[in-house]
């Protein structure tokens, strides 16, 4: 399993959320949906595999324990970084 290829989806709506959510999670085709899907609604993709494996072992519609917030902190702030660039 190890040349596998996994992919882990967070959601965080501010407002609504009280910390990012994994809302889909996969490995090898249904890995590839997930990033195919993000590509078709332009939804930023971040290539870390420390983020997912720490994050693929959380449930769907799990919100992350505070012991990943820093995780999540991280990946939030380069995608408000790519935005901004590309707004």
């Amino acid at each position: 399993m190890s040349n596998s290829k996994k992919a882990v989806a967070l959601r965080y709506k501010q407002g609504t959320d009280q910390a990012p959510k994994v809302v889909a999670k996969g490995i090898d085709s249904i890995a590839r949906r997930i990033i195919e899907i993000a590509e078709e609604e332009n939804i930023p993709i971040v290539k870390s595999e420390k983020a997912v494996e720490e994050f693929y072992g959380l449930d769907l519609d799990e919100e992350i324990p505070p012991e990943l917030y820093e995780l999540a902190a991280e990946i939030i702030a380069f995608v408000f970084k790519l935005d901004k660039e590309f707004s």
